[in-house]
């Protein structure tokens, strides 16, 4: 008698069993990043159970299966650790259809800031108690029917589940990571527009602001770097309290936005 792949923990991909459930959890997450640095990689590794002083070395190993497998790239994309992101085969595999595979190189500083913020989030003991789930904002693009080119998408969303007994049960927060210098007015439009959102997106236009409806967002969460946050502040300020009060602002640390870790690996 046959064991099935669902048995043995496998899932198919293409015409070969090769990425295990774990994998596809591991996978899904650099490819909802559209890609990270191999020590982040060891970092989320670390995070999810495996020992700090392993977590570099699992963390090549597994992207040097995920190679050979078809389902995993790598590249030196900026200075440091290798940058690490799923092909379309890995893609197809985390359900998954985006256009492009490889991650644009200059947004790469920003989504290594996104994705240091997304290994915080997911540390603290209100996200693993609680059960939540983050968003990505990839995921948001990717159930869009329409344009997206006219909305303010945030860098990810955070769902509470609404069994958790905590103030803020069943809540969506949008977090949004800024490293660089904007305007005043443009990044209170963003804010206003994420406040008055009243569904999610890819809803018929006319919904997005129901009135009478509950805010999509309860809370937004603006984490910010040195060069950002006093424009951040200003704009928040120019909504008046009642709205300002449902936006908390966080600094960045200056580590978040730095490609150029030498090459020695994944430490605490």
């Amino acid at each position: 008698m046959t064991t099935s792949s669902a048995a043995r923990g496998y899932l198919p991909t293409g015409n070969a069993e090769v990425l295990t459930r774990q994998d596809v959890e591991i996978l899904g997450f650099v490819a909802e990043m559209y890609g990270v640095q191999l020590d982040q990689l060891a970092a989320l590794l670390a995070g999810r159970g495996e020992p700090a002083d392993s977590a570099a070395d699992r963390a090549g190993g597994v992207v040097a299966r995920w190679r050979a497998a078809g389902c995993a790239e790598t590249g030196q994309l900026t200075l440091g650790e290798p940058w690490v992101w799923a092909t379309r085969k890995g893609l197809d595999a985390c359900g998954l259809r985006p256009k492009v595979v490889k991650p644009a190189t200059p947004g790469l500083r920003h989504t290594h800031a996104v994705t240091h913020v997304r290994l915080a989030v997911e540390r603290t003991s209100a996200y693993r108690d609680s059960g939540a789930t983050w968003r990505a904002k990839r995921l948001i693009l990717a159930g869009l029917g329409y344009p997206a080119r006219f909305e303010h998408i945030p860098d990810g969303e955070v769902h509470w589940p609404a069994t958790w007994g905590a103030p803020w049960a069943g809540e969506i927060w949008a977090v949004e990571v800024e490293i660089a210098r904007k305007s005043v007015e443009r990044v209170a439009r963003a804010m206003q527009e994420a406040l008055a959102r009243t569904s999610d997106y890819g809803s018929p236009q006319a919904s997005v602001a129901g009135p009478g409806q509950p805010p999509w967002y309860a809370r937004l969460v603006w984490v910010c770097s040195p060069a950002s946050v006093r424009t951040v502040l200003n704009a928040r300020a120019k909504l008046g309290a009642a709205l300002s009060a449902r936006i908390k602002v966080y600094d960045l640390p200056e580590s978040a936005m730095r490609l150029n870790t030498p090459k020695r690996g994944w430490e605490p």
